[in-house]
């Protein structure tokens, strides 16, 4: 009688015991390691000319791993960040199959021993105030999908939110009276407060008088009140991007994503004379360490220390600057 592989029941208890039951792993994080296995399996199966249920444990080795690594840089042009990321998915798995099938440990070894890649880091071009300002103009503000785009991309600058940490912001979520903040739940379902300047949340009180939601329903929404996916938000606001750049033609130069509102946001917030430690609370980072990456002197830091030597000409402030009352609460943590 032909003995019956593992590789099933061990996939489904990795997902199901290890991630939910063990690890209590956020949605995202089973998404992003459904999406790599996925992949895997379906790179595998054709590699080998059979059906993804045929395949067993022992076909998914180390050389397999590494080819559909090389097959995701090359062939589907991948990042090396998502590569790395699927690595990530399939080292959790072997890890924790050498834990219930010793007789894979040598095998899960060699995966394990596979090693994550590094990405050059390019310079960044960080997002002048200027320019977020060019893109905040683009979205028509007459039609409800204007006004929501509008307000979300200043909500993304003023709290330095990631797109799905926004996205997943609900209107009770948000304190409409001072101290005006909002909560946000971070990776990890880390939680933390974030101050909100007053246009911001008057921007968000206009669309929710266009838009009524109650307290335990998504702030951004769809025009049929449906959640917005982060890659329909990519989308827009690669939209909106190319009509600025009529405008402002430096953003021609600058990749511009959700993620760059955030890093802007943290720039700035240093810029502004922010403590380090502070901006780490603001952006939600685990380690100082991560912060430490948006806090390189940007070039008006570089032109600020230059302008130290003569009488600084007159120019506009950024938002953390101008509003006083920020600060005071910046002082008081």
């Amino acid at each position: 009688m032909k003995p019956v592989d593992p590789f099933p029941a061990l996939l489904h208890a990795f997902f199901y015991e290890r991630l939910v039951q063990q690890r209590n792993a956020s949605v995202h994080t089973i998404r992003s390691y459904r999406d790599a296995w996925r992949l895997f399996l379906r790179f595998v199966a054709a590699h080998r000319h059979c059906r993804v249920t045929d395949l067993t444990l022992p076909a998914l080795s180390a050389g397999e791993v590494a080819a559909f690594l090389q097959y995701s840089e090359c062939d589907r042009k991948v990042s090396i960040g998502t590569r790395n990321c699927r690595l990530a998915a399939l080292h959790s798995f072997f890890a924790f199959v050498a834990e219930r099938e010793p007789a894979a440990v040598a095998q899960c070894a060699e995966v394990l021993r596979i090693p994550t890649k590094k990405a050059p880091r390019p310079a960044h071009r960080d997002l002048e105030l200027h320019e977020i300002e060019a893109i905040l103009a683009q979205p028509d503000r007459g039609r409800l999908e204007g006004q929501r785009d509008h307000a979300l991309l200043w909500f993304l600058y003023n709290t330095g939110a990631r797109i799905q940490e926004a996205l997943d912001v609900r209107v009770a979520d948000v304190r409409f009276d001072t101290p005006r903040c909002v909560r946000l739940f971070g990776k990890g379902r880390k939680e933390r407060i974030c101050p909100l300047w007053p246009e911001t949340v008057d921007l968000l009180s206009a669309l929710l008088e266009r838009q009524p939601r109650t307290g335990d329903e998504l702030l951004f929404v769809n025009r049929y009140g449906a959640p917005l996916g982060a890659s329909g938000v990519r989308f827009k606001l690669a939209q909106y991007v190319r009509a600025a750049t009529q405008v402002m033609p430096t953003l021609a130069l600058k990749k511009v994503s959700p993620h760059a509102f955030r890093h802007a946001a943290a720039v700035h917030l240093l810029a502004a004379g922010v403590d380090v430690a502070v901006i780490r609370s603001w952006l939600g980072h685990a380690s100082l360490e991560t912060t430490y990456h948006y806090a390189q002197a940007n070039l008006d830091t570089k032109r600020e220390a230059l302008e130290r030597l003569q009488p600084p000409p007159t120019k506009k402030s950024a938002p953390w600057r101008r509003d006083a009352s920020l600060l005071a609460w910046l002082e008081s943590l």
